[in-house]
């Protein structure tokens, strides 16, 4: 069965962006000569999921950063609003999350890289996701997008790492306790 985990950065009051998406916070902080083991993650996974609204931002980037296979779960969008650069390198779905996981299980895939708030949380809340590293970045930004948003019941999780960095970020890794193996 395929795996989700998470490799995401928040500011310190959870949210991994500002509410109009922006993440001029996030490139703030000073990290030169840092590694912070987002190459390591990122080949360890074998496709990417993410939601519409990661996808929008991503493509603001320029230059596509993704080697993997990317999935974008999306109701709305259509191949029409793929670019016809990125139109072999993007996948999309409008299956559920555990629809999702049955189909990438089916491909062989092992471990899927999960992105974007709405996406996280969706998968976290029906125990499809193994872990989390999350790198909590020291600056306050008061409102914007939360990691995790508002939840039906408390999930537990187990700390397995965690590590301070000179710029002052921290890193944590926890496995989630409502994990469901084979869903």
């Amino acid at each position: 069965m395929t795996t989700g985990h998470i490799f995401i950065a928040t500011s310190l009051d959870g949210f991994v962006a500002r509410v109009d998406h922006k993440l001029d916070w996030l490139m703030k902080q000073k990290t030169e000569n840092e590694e912070h083991g987002y190459n390591a993650f990122i080949e360890s996974v074998d496709v990417i999921i993410m939601g519409r609204g990661s996808y929008e931002n991503v493509l603001t980037f320029g230059d596509w950063p993704y080697t993997k296979p990317v999935i974008v779960m999306s109701q709305t969008l259509t191949q029409d609003s793929i670019p016809k650069q990125l139109i072999e390198k993007i996948e999309l779905t409008k299956l559920g999350p555990p629809e999702l996981m049955q189909k990438l299980s089916k491909r062989k895939y092992m471990n899927a890289y999960i992105d974007g708030a709405k996406v996280v949380q969706s998968f976290i809340k029906l125990g499809l996701v193994k872990d989390i590293i999350l790198t909590h970045i020291p600056i306050l930004i008061g409102s914007g997008i939360s990691l995790f948003g508002n939840l039906d019941a408390d999930i537990d999780l187990k700390l397995i790492a965690s590590k301070g960095f000179p710029s002052s970020l921290l890193q944590t890794k926890y496995s989630f306790l409502n994990f469901k193996q084979g869903v």
